[in-house]
């Protein structure tokens, strides 16, 4: 007798769940959708007790006649594609048709339609049809599931608390209503307003009724576009940050995606601009020719596989970096919000209480191990080594600081006609060096010494080295073997600063040991930022003005004043209005 046995339809269907229908926003993805693809401009999902007791989807979309209405809860059923070549020109959210064939085989299901002719209602309940009948004539399509995975107690029992069910709807219709600023949405719970969006076709309108008020107004737009691919959306400034990628949206022909490598090229954009830990708001809508993507790789159709990444890689990171330069990015100090692990704080508004203004009672800045030591700072040096000057930043070249003292040896504050700021010399130094060093990289010119280093090596390091030579000689480096475990260091760089060449050596060589595998650029980035931090200006040490003039100079001229290599910001801004705010000269 045979053993292999074709299975009924109402056990593939619940096979299909297990893969389609995951909790209850996987429901709610599949029933909204289908409202977005019959053309409707208003769609309201009401959940009792976050869905596990009834999910309703209220539409004023197309509608369907009887015999539609009947098929639509067949396995395969579906109106969007009908041959092999449809595949590849995929204009809809669904095509599979297996999402309402699966959700009905484990719950109870009552649609109610209406074309414009006809309205039809029909009752199913685990993929038998209980009742078809006649609707009420109102426009569209309603859908109510009940009972989910009441047949299916495996699944029902791990369904998550009420709280984690209801975030996770919320989260994706957050998504839609982003994804379709020109639909109206609307979610309630037990009868309380969780998202409102009015449609009115403002994506930045959109963000604020999503997102709210200080993200929407810390928002810069993007464009951009190739023969490939069109870019436009917005994303926020570096002073918007949250600890999760779930605030990245992408929506590529108007489907929402969860793509790693997309994800990665956005946080990307924004290296140095904030911590590696954290991760931008964005919503970034990508136009494109279908036949450049397969969304038909995941039953949830919720990743992508692109025909032609490196180009989509070059235009949403110029686009991204176009926008960061030609923003102001300073961050006002007062009444601004920051987070840090998860919790928002404000940054107290009290001015520093200890100021060092005169000259003569500051430390001397001679002995401090920096990369811009006293002679660099002195005015012009900085620029006759590397030339930094570019035009990227022209707002914030315009902000024409004059420093008017340093707080706690740390904060260089100056001021201008709008207000009082309030630089990190560390970070502001650190900056300063990791661009001077970065441009050196790219340089490749070799210094030859007249009395050469010699550099007593571990046999591991010695080891790593030995097979990384060809990187060495390629940075500007002239060494030779010298005894046991031993390098000879005859020449190196040329961005490598007279009397720092032994400490920068070894940290070029540690950068090579841990980094070494990395591409060209990451190991670029790695060895700039090492070097600018480990020799750059230290906080709690005094500097007089001059010097601090010395370092807003150059600042001016990096590609990126607003931030360390770190993410962490160089300088933030006290608006006059808000200090008289706090003196009470302005209420």
């Amino acid at each position: 007798m045979s053993k292999i046995k074709v299975m009924d339809e109402l056990l593939a269907n619940k096979i299909a769940a297990g893969e389609v229908v995951e909790r209850i926003s996987s429901v709610v993805k599949e029933l909204v959708e289908n409202s977005i693809d019959a053309g409707s401009k208003n769609i309201r999902v009401e959940l009792l007790d976050a869905g596990k007791k009834s999910i309703k989807v209220i539409d004023d979309g197309i509608g369907m006649d009887e015999e539609d209405a009947k098929s639509c809860f067949l396995r395969h059923a579906t109106s969007k594609i009908s041959r092999d070549d449809d595949l590849f020109f995929i204009n809809t959210l669904g095509f599979r048709g297996e999402a309402l064939p699966s959700i009905v085989a484990v719950s109870e299901v009552v649609l109610e339609t209406f074309n414009g002719v006809s309205g039809t209602k029909v009752h199913i309940k685990g993929g038998e049809f209980l009742e078809v009948g006649v609707a009420p004539s109102r426009e569209g399509t309603s859908i109510c599931v009940t009972n989910l995975f009441y047949n299916t107690p495996a699944r029902l029992k791990y369904l998550k608390s009420e709280p984690t069910e209801l975030s996770n709807v919320s989260s994706y219709i957050e998504k839609l209503a982003l994804s379709y600023p020109k639909i109206s949405f609307v979610l309630t719970n037990n009868g309380s307003i969780i998202v409102r969006t009015n449609g009115a076709g403002n994506l930045l309108k959109t963000i604020y009724e999503v997102y709210g008020a200080e993200v929407s107004s810390n928002m810069i737009e993007i464009q951009g576009s190739n023969d490939d691919y069109d870019v436009s959306g917005y994303i926020s400034k570096p002073i918007i940050q949250r600890k999760t990628r779930n605030f990245i949206n992408t929506i590529i022909n108007g489907r929402i995606i969860r793509n790693l490598e997309l994800n990665k090229i956005i946080n990307d954009a924004y290296y140095t601009y904030k911590p590696d830990n954290t991760f931008p708001v964005v919503v970034i809508v990508i136009e494109t020719d279908p036949t450049l993507i397969d969304v038909n790789i995941h039953p949830t159709k919720q990743d992508i596989k692109f025909s032609k990444l490196d180009e989509l890689r070059e235009v949403v990171t110029d686009s991204i970096k176009k926008a960061l330069y030609s923003t102001m990015l300073v961050p006002e100090a007062v009444s601004s919000k920051y987070e840090e692990n998860n919790v928002e704080y404000s940054i107290e508004s009290e001015l520093p209480k200890t100021l060092f203004i005169k000259e003569d009672t500051i430390k001397s800045f001679g002995s401090i191990d920096t990369v811009v030591d006293s002679k660099t700072l002195d005015k012009n040096s900085v620029q006759n080594t590397f030339d930094l000057g570019n035009t990227k930043n022209e707002e914030f070249k315009k902000l024409e600081l004059y420093p008017v003292g340093i707080a706690f040896g740390t904060y260089i504050m100056a001021e201008n006609t709008e207000g009082v700021y309030l630089i990190d010399q560390h970070a502001a130094v650190e900056r300063i060096n990791y661009e001077k060093v970065l441009k050196g990289l790219l340089v490749k010119d070799t210094v030859m010494m007249l009395l050469p280093v010699t550099m007593e090596l571990s046999s591991s390091e010695y080891s790593t080295l030995q097979e990384k030579l060809d990187m060495l000689v390629a940075m500007g480096f002239d060494l030779e073997e010298f005894g046991i475990n031993t390098l000879k260091i005859n020449g190196h760089p040329s961005w490598i600063k007279e009397g720092r060449e032994y400490d920068t050596i070894r940290a070029v060589f540690d950068c090579i040991i841990e980094f070494g595998n990395l591409d060209p650029v990451k190991f670029n980035d790695k060895v700039a930022a090492t070097i600018a931090c480990k020799k750059s200006l230290k906080g709690n040490t005094r500097i007089t003005l001059e010097m601090a003039s010395n370092i807003l100079d150059d600042l001016v001229l990096c590609d990126n004043p607003y931030n360390c290599p770190h993410g962490r910001p160089t300088i933030v801004k006290f608006t006059i209005y808000e200090l008289e705010k706090m003196f009470k000269r302005s209420m």
